[in-house]
């Protein structure tokens, strides 16, 4: 445990893992909270659908996840920070019927990669969070070293958020913050898919 600790402020890496359910909405809830405290926040959604609720849903994605409806749809005064998002991945790879070639999903990654890089570069967010990026590198869509240089690219005071499933040890040397979920139970396995306002 240090003996000294500073007050000064530090810009975190924070990488939400594991099998379990609720590493999304941990970003999602840290999300509100930065916006909460003024800072502005970006929520880039790496392997998730690109059409919004209600629209044309294709084969292998599921609507947009409420929590980014919600954050689109509210009016953020003055004092509140903004939530922007964006989606950049195109649902589901290889499963729940989708039925995009793998060309497709790779290239929208590596343009979900050059977006972070922007998002990162431009300074107009104190918070940076890529949804499922890992995920994406779990998929093969892109390289360990992508985002490693995605780390080295995060501002010093800039806070950058990434998820996924899969341990990366290089990668989790890079973080200050790594919670694991671990999955005890899921619906998922007795035949019961995502639930609307539960799952996304």
């Amino acid at each position: 445990m240090p003996q000294n600790f500073s007050d000064e402020p530090k810009g975190l890496v924070i990488c939400y893992i594991g099998a379990g359910k609720g590493k999304t909405s941990a970003a999602m809830g840290l999300a509100a909270r930065a916006a909460g405290a003024g800072k502005d926040v970006c929520i880039l959604q790496f392997v998730k659908a690109g059409n919004q609720a209600g629209g044309n849903i294709k084969e292998g994605e599921w609507p947009v996840s409420n929590e980014i409806n919600f954050f689109e749809s509210v009016s953020y005064p003055s004092k509140i920070g903004k939530i922007d998002t964006e989606q950049v991945g195109l649902g589901f790879v290889g499963i729940l019927g989708d039925a995009k070639d793998r060309q497709t999903h790779v290239r929208q990654a590596l343009r979900g990669l050059e977006r972070a890089r922007e998002v990162l570069l431009s300074g107009e967010y104190e918070v940076v969070i890529l949804d499922e990026i890992i995920s994406a590198l779990e998929l093969k869509l892109i390289e360990e070293r992508d985002i490693l240089d995605i780390i080295k690219l995060k501002p010093p005071l800039a806070h950058l958020v990434i998820t996924g499933h899969n341990k990366f040890p290089n990668i989790l040397k890079q973080c200050d913050l790594v919670t694991e979920m671990k999955m005890i139970k899921h619906p998922y396995y007795k035949g019961v898919l995502a639930q609307d306002g539960i799952d996304y």
